[in-house]
């Protein structure tokens, strides 16, 4: 079993990465192989919406996108972590969430070469903000479950926390068992 965790946050060592970290994990101590990609240390440019990727599924963008899709592929599931960026995902997360449009064709359905690798492939988010009401963050919640939906994918939930200050989260006993047990369910079979 592969666990991929991706940081949407630029802030390393901050609420988002530390819950990511919990879930990772609970992940591992269930037996996964875990890895973690942090977006703000890659240089992925957003879909310039060429259409090219909709015959071979290969994306004309040259970048760190190039290296993280094998990794998608190969994932058994994918937790998503992200902070709240003026009401929404960060810029990072949302160029590499809006690259995944290389996985489909013209219609929207799958590549039929990446299917199989992609069928039944797990999906969690964590989501972490300054104001005290954690449902700031459903246009975030709301965006990948969306996703996830539409693409059959399976939604194993979401993890909202409320923290402004670096490491703040730390303190959040709930928000740090929650994403401990949000990486324990990506890890089952």
């Amino acid at each position: 079993m592969k666990i991929l965790g991706v940081l949407g946050s630029p802030r390393i060592g901050g609420n988002s990465d530390i819950l990511l970290d919990r879930a990772l994990g609970g992940a591992k101590e269930a037996g996964a192989e875990v890895e973690k990609i942090v977006l703000c240390r890659k240089k992925i440019s957003g879909c310039l919406d060429c259409t090219k990727c909709n015959e071979a599924g290969v994306c004309a963008i040259k970048d760190d996108m190039q290296d993280l899709y094998p990794k998608i592929l190969e994932a058994d599931a994918i937790i998503h972590s992200v902070p709240v960026y003026f009401w929404a995902m960060t810029a990072q997360m949302k160029a590499y969430l809006d690259r995944w449009c290389a996985f489909f064709d013209g219609e929207w359905k799958w590549h039929k070469h990446y299917y199989p690798k992609i069928k039944g492939k797990k999906i969690g988010l964590i989501t972490v903000c300054g104001d005290s009401n954690v449902h700031t963050a459903d246009p975030i919640v709301h965006s990948f479950k969306t996703t996830v939906d539409f693409t059959r994918l399976r939604w194993i939930g979401a993890v909202m926390a409320s923290a402004a200050a670096k490491g703040e989260v730390a303190k959040d006993e709930k928000a740090k068992r929650a994403a401990y047990e949000l990486g324990k369910k990506a890890a089952q079979k």
